[in-house]
C-alpha cells in the first residue's frame, strides 16, 4: 500500500535540543554565579542532565506533572551543591532564567526546512513527542513550523509516552491513517525506532552523529541527514527494499 504520511519526532530531530540546551544551562548558571561551584563546565552539564533524565522519566510515568517535573528538576541539581530555594515560586523564577537562555539557542537543523519543502505535497505530516502540548506548541510557533504540520500529539494529551505502541496508535490516528501507511521519523533508536517498529510504523532512525558502526537493527532504516529521508520513501514506495544503516 505504500508511505501515505510522516510522524515526526521533535526535539533532537527537528529542533536542535542538545546544543540549546547544553548552551542554555551554562549560561544561566554563570549567570547566577554558579558555575564555579562544579569541578568543571561538562561536570554541571551532566549532572544537570541527569536530574532532567530521572525527573523527567517520572512525568511520563504520570507521577509529576509538567510544572512539578520542573521543580523537581532544580530541586534535585541545587542538591548537588548544597543550595535549595524557600519556596515553589522562587523555583518557578530560577527555572524560569534557564528556559530563556535555553531559548536564546533555539534552532531547527538546516536540513529540516528542505526535506519539509520536498515532502510537503507528497505526504501529511504529523508530529508525536513525549512532552507537553504547550511546551511544544510554543516552541514550533517561535521556530516557525506548526503551520508545517496537522496535528501534534502529546504524552501529557495521550496519557502514554513512546515507546508505548498506544502513542504512536495516538499519532496515526490524528493523521487518519493506519500504522502501516505512516513512516515515523525519530532520532532516538529504542523509544523512536524499535517503537514504531513494534507499532506496526515504518522506523526512519535520523543518526546525525554517525557514531554506531553497527547495522541498524532489522526493520530499522537509518539515516544520516534528512536530505536522504525523500530517496528513502521513493524506492520504499515503488519497490521492497532492505532496511538501510
Amino acid at each position: 500500500m505504500g508511505i501515505a504520511g510522516l510522524l515526526w519526532d521533535i526535539d533532537d530531530t527537528l529542533f536542535d535540543y542538545t546544543t540549546a540546551e547544553r548552551l542554555g544551562v551554562l549560561q544561566h548558571l554563570s549567570d547566577e554565579g554558579l558555575l564555579s561551584e562544579f569541578d568543571s563546565p561538562e561536570q554541571a552539564l551532566w549532572l544537570w542532565q541527569q536530574d532532567m533524565e530521572h525527573a523527567y522519566a517520572r512525568f511520563l510515568a504520570g507521577e509529576l506533572g509538567f510544572l512539578e517535573h520542573r521543580r523537581e528538576r532544580v530541586r534535585l541539581f541545587l542538591e548537588q551543591i548544597g543550595r535549595s530555594l524557600p519556596d515553589p515560586r522562587a523555583t518557578d523564577a530560577w527555572f524560569g532564567r534557564y528556559v530563556r537562555c535555553y531559548e536564546d539557542h533555539w534552532r531547527i537543523f538546516p536540513d529540516v526546512l528542505p526535506v519539509l519543502d520536498a515532502l510537503r505535497h507528497r505526504y501529511p505530516h504529523g508530529l508525536l513527542s513525549n512532552s507537553s502540548t504547550p511546551h511544544q506548541h510554543r516552541k514550533l510557533k517561535k521556530l516557525g513550523l506548526r503551520r508545517r504540520f496537522s496535528s501534534l500529539v502529546c504524552s501529557d494529551e495521550i496519557g502514554c509516552a513512546k515507546p508505548a505502541a498506544e502513542a504512536f496508535a495516538a499519532g496515526c490516528a490524528a493523521l487518519r491513517l493506519p500504522a502501516e501507511q505512516v513512516a515515523y521519523i525519530g532520532d532516538k533508536l529504542t523509544t523512536d525506532a524499535l517503537g514504531a517498529l513494534g507499532a506496526g510504523l515504518l522506523p526512519v532512525w535520523i543518526d546525525r552523529p554517525a557514531t554506531d558502526p553497527e547495522p541498524a537493527p532489522s526493520g530499522v532504516h537509518r539515516i544520516h541527514t534528512l536530505a536522504d529521508l525523500p530517496g528513502l520513501l521513493e524506492v520504499i514506495d515503488f519497490g521492497a527494499m532492505p532496511p538501510i544503516g
